[in-house]
Formats: structure tokens, sequence, C-alpha cells
């Protein structure tokens, strides 16, 4: 769920299993994986990842890259054949995804190309900071390009079914709200949350299926060099790619846990995203009123969904971190919930959750 430039988060004393998984990865790249030579002295961690993955960055000796990413992937818990295979179609659709220069499927390690430790996070708040806003649409505008493109490509990959999508809005009771908030469900609040969750499914459903990354946002977005790979954005963390609703990606983007933008840009650059996938034959629907829409209900599904995984990385794996996200993705979800009448009673839960009261009053 990080990219290649975030420090470890989980740095200290080594486990057991942390210290046999890195002597065997130490010794697949002293054999020379694909025949590069590279300089085990240089191994350092490259990124923290949500998941089982950890990523490290290693020197190479004339393999024409300065450095080479590896990923080291427990096979019991974690697929890199599906990985490589995923990356090579993102590849081949003209996405700048990591090559793949050498796999072990058997002890779950892949040498990758590095596509550099600049994320579009690192880069977007900088531009903000400095004001320079037209270098945050740049980046932005590549991305929805990119993103366009994905969604037209061919891949053969999983379905975002119902049960798979419902799975995921349960972490919010699971996690959110009786883990993280100590709190419990009356029966008619439990009432009103599955009718949320049933109008949310039918509607998302109802949307057209296109290849889903999952986790297309600010984290997981390479800045790249000029000239380098397809161009901006570098793309990572692909692994569980789906296909699903249409508007799933776009709101990673728009609505992402980890910055902020304006309603009236994430609006504008809906609408070119929208421009530009009628104009690539994908089918959105012709009504931008209506896309908004099943944006806005894709994006309460996303944010139950990361408020409850949020937590879970915080309680069950020790990953303090993501603490400081929740702020954000909870304002997202109130914000969808106070604007359509099928969610009033997720509004008037996460009221009481959070001890927010509202004035009577008028309105004429």
């Amino acid at each position: 769920m990080t990219a290649f430039s975030t420090p470890i988060a989980s740095a200290g004393v080594p486990s057991a299993a942390d210290d046999a998984r890195r002597s065997l990865l130490l010794q697949w790249l002293a054999a020379r994986p694909a025949g590069i030579v590279l300089r085990l002295d240089t191994l350092r961690p490259a990124s923290a990842d949500a998941s089982f993955r950890r990523y490290f960055r290693v020197d190479a000796e004339g393999a024409g890259d300065a450095s080479l990413i590896v990923m080291d992937a427990p096979p019991d818990k974690e697929d890199v054949e599906r990985f490589c295979r995923i990356a090579q179609g993102l590849r081949d659709g003209g996405l700048s995804a990591p090559r793949v220069l050498a796999m072990d499927r058997e002890r779950g390690l892949v040498l990758l190309s590095d596509l550099g430790s600049t994320t579009y996070l690192d880069a977007l708040l900088q531009a903000r900071q400095q004001g320079q806003a037209a270098r945050c649409d740049a980046l932005m505008r590549d991305a929805l390009q990119a993103l366009v493109r994905l969604q037209g490509l061919r891949l053969e990959l999983p379905l975002y079914d119902r049960e798979r999508l419902q799975a995921e809005m349960d972490l919010f009771g699971q996690w959110y709200v009786q883990r993280h908030l100590q709190a419990e469900l009356t029966p008619s609040e439990q009432q009103g949350l599955r009718r949320v969750m049933d109008a949310l499914l039918d509607r998302l459903l109802a949307q057209p299926v296109v290849p889903v990354h999952r986790d297309f946002h600010s984290r997981n977005l390479m800045v790249l060099h000029e000239g380098q790979e397809c161009g901006n954005p570098g793309v990572l963390d692909f692994q569980d790619a789906v296909l699903g609703p249409v508007t799933y990606d776009l709101v990673s983007l728009l609505r992402d846990a980890y910055i902020e933008w304006p309603e009236q840009q994430q609006i504008d650059w809906a609408v070119r995203y929208w421009e530009s996938a009628r104009a690539a034959g994908l089918a959105v629907d012709r009504d931008f009123g209506t896309f908004y829409r099943d944006f806005e209900w894709m994006g309460l599904q996303r944010q139950l969904k990361v408020l409850g995984i949020f937590a879970r990385l915080h309680h069950r794996d020790g990953k303090a971190q993501y603490l400081r996200d929740l702020p954000l993705v909870l304002q997202y979800a109130r914000g969808v919930a106070s604007r359509y009448a099928e969610f009033a009673p997720l509004l008037r839960l996460l009221d009481r959750l959070h001890g927010v009261q509202h004035r009577d009053g008028y309105t004429f």
C-alpha cells in the first residue's frame, strides 16, 4: 500500500522469520539472478507495505541500472507469479510498471527495475507548498490518462464481485467500530447499516466493469525522469488488481487518503477523466451527473473499507502511522453520507460514534 520511497515503519529488532528471509534473499542475490552482479553490501530497505511483502534497494554493477528493487514475498502468503504477470500486462499496455528482471517463485523473490524514490505524494505536497498549481495539475492529468489506458487493457483478472465488496465493507464494523472505537451497534443500527450497504452494492455492481488497480493513489504512483519508461506515472502495488466498477480507481486517486483536494478540483479532474474515457470508448455513463453519483457511491464503499483496514493495520499489525489518515477518510465518508437520503442511517451512526450533534432548524 506504500511505495518504494517510504522507510520501513516496523524497523527495529528483526524477527527470526525476518532474519531467515533476509538470509535467503542474500543467497539468491549472490547467485547473480539473470546474470546480474549485485553489490550485496548496498542492500537497504526501500519501502514498507501493508501486506506481507518487503522491498529492498540494491546497487547493480554493469546492469544498466544504478539500483534495482528486490521484492521479498513469502510464498505461503503472496503470489509473485501473479505480480509478474500483471506487471508485464501493464507494460505491454503502455504503462510504466517495473520490469521483472528475475523471479524465484518457490522462494518468493523478484528482482525489479527501480522506478525511483519520488512518489506522487511527495511531489504533489511539495508543489502545493510552493504554490505550483500547474505542476499538480500536470501530474494528475498524467495519472488520469494512465488510468484510462489501464482500463482499456484486456487482463485476465478475478471479478470484484458482491461477496468481495461486502467483505471489505464488513471491516468497518469489525475493526473500526468494534475494535478501534470500542463500540457496539444496536439492532436498529445494524439493520440501517445493512440497508446502506445493500444499496451501495446494487449500484456499484451495475457499473461497467474494467481492470481495477485497487490502490491507484499518490503513494503507489511514481514521478519518473524525462524519457524514463512510458512517462508518468510509474505504477506500483498492482498485484491485487481485479475486474470491477469503472469509478473505483478514480475515487482512489481523487479522494486519496493521504492528500486532500478541494471538491471543485476533484470535479474538474473527474470531468477531464470522463471526457477522456468516453473518447477512448470506455463504457462510462453519457450523463456526467449520473457518472459523478456513481463515483461518490463507489467512494463510500472504499472509505468504509479503508476505515476498517487502517484500524486493523494499527491494532493487529502494529502500524500506528495509519491512524493519522483516518480523519480525512472519515471526512470523505461523512460528506457522501450527508448528500444522499439512502445513507441517512450511516450518517446517524457516525454522528453517535463521534459525538456529533445537530441543531434543529427550519428550511424554507
